[in-house]
């Protein structure tokens, strides 16, 4: 049995309603399952080619294709690099173990390439996986002499899966800072803003004229 509905028609006559991609996708897929419902072949029908139509002046205001093909192939790039991270950051691990396991693999990975980045020698940092309880994503920590940062995921961090601060030097006693997944996992940029907000190059300069000061100082040489 077919039938027809007038609704897919009148919203082709009158698309004001329809603002969005979301809206007019939604629309759009509607009345193609109403075509089908009529037994009419949709690439012929008056009312989706109207909306498709409507769809392409809504995506007139976009930005142009070059631009959109740059973030997409930034994506690609962001998705290869940490997949996992990224969708973590947005749906936790939900009691999955296998997605918190793969949060702390993951995490840690990250982690140490971030204490590259910041310039932080091999064994004078930790990086640490505290898991807590099954239900949360517990928390991957960096910590050095200089500074914490710790990693999270799930409802109660989201826009905030990182937090850090500075554990000497000039910034020591600021507030908690907190960053996004996204921006955590552009690691150099990332890792320029920490230097940038902790103070991190005042710091370490400042220890090394430290050191240099309680050094024992070395015996002048006089030629014979």
């Amino acid at each position: 049995m077919t039938y027809d509905v007038p609704f897919r028609h009148q919203q082709a006559l009158d698309p004001s309603s329809l603002t969005t991609i979301a809206a007019t996708f939604h629309a759009l897929g509607k009345g193609i399952e109403d075509c089908r419902n009529a037994g009419v072949d949709p690439e012929h029908d008056p009312a989706i080619v109207l909306l498709v139509r409507h769809f392409a002046r809504i995506m007139a205001f976009r930005a142009d294709d070059e631009s959109l093909r740059a973030l997409c192939r930034h994506r690609v790039g962001e998705l290869e690099r940490f997949p996992a991270l990224l969708s973590l950051a947005l749906h936790g691990v939900n009691n999955d173990r296998a997605a918190k396991e793969r949060f702390h693999a993951d995490g840690r990975t990250a982690m140490r390439g971030l204490a590259k980045a910041l310039g932080t020698p091999e064994g004078s940092y930790r990086v640490t996986s505290f898991h807590g309880d099954p239900a949360i994503s517990g928390a991957v920590v960096l910590s050095s002499c200089d500074l914490e940062v710790s990693l999270s995921v799930g409802p109660l961090h989201e826009g905030n899966e990182v937090q850090y601060f500075a554990k000497r030097g000039p910034a020591a006693r600021d507030r908690l800072r907190f960053a996004s997944m996204r921006e955590f996992v552009k690691t150099a940029r990332f890792a320029a803003r920490i230097r940038r907000e902790l103070q991190l190059g005042a710091t370490r300069q400042s220890h090394a004229l430290a050191a240099a000061a309680q050094a024992p100082a070395i015996p002048e040489t006089v030629a014979a």
